[in-house]
Parts: structure tokens; sequence; C-alpha cells
């Protein structure tokens, strides 16, 4: 993926742009479809529950994701991007509500 292309410059910024819970919510919304929403929730709690060390096959139970899934944000998460590590340890810093 080319991170540098114009699009994908401006898809940053535009979230970057974002300020509030809800303009983030209504971005989200308009973005995705409610599944797509669902689906990159159950992403992030898996993200979760693997730091903090639950067996996939419990993880695979409490999101209904696959192991394929479950492996591959495992992949992410301790690749060497770091972007699910950023946000888990930004949100359990911040105790700011939605």
């Amino acid at each position: 993926m080319d991170w540098n292309s114009r699009e994908n410059k401006q898809f940053i910024q535009a979230i970057l742009a974002l300020e509030t819970p809800d303009e983030v919510r209504r971005f989200l919304r308009d973005l995705m479809t409610e599944n797509e929403i669902e689906e990159f929730v159950k992403r992030l709690q898996t993200a979760e529950l693997l730091i903090a060390n639950v067996p996939y096959s419990a993880i695979e139970k409490k999101t209904g994701l696959s192991s394929t899934t479950v492996a591959r944000v495992s992949k992410w998460l301790n690749g060497d991007e770091g972007g699910y590590r950023t946000i888990i340890n930004r949100l359990h810093h911040h105790t700011n509500p939605l």
C-alpha cells in the first residue's frame, strides 16, 4: 500500500481533522457499514485480549471472529507498525468518556 499517495494522505488528514467523538462517530458511520464498524470493533477487542494473553479459542468464542482473523490481528499487533499497541496504550491512559 502506498501511504504517500495523494488520496491516502488526504484520507489521513481527514481523520486527523475530526475533533470530537460525535464527529468521529458520524464520519465512521458515513464511511462504513454497520457490519464493517462491528468488525473493526471486534478486531480492536481482539488485540486487547491478545495483550491480556487470552487464548485464541476464547477470543474466537467471545468475538465471533475466525481463527484466521485472530491470527492476523496477532501478527499486526506484534508487527513493526505498532498501530494496535499505540491506540490501546492511549485508550488505557485516558479515561475520557465517549
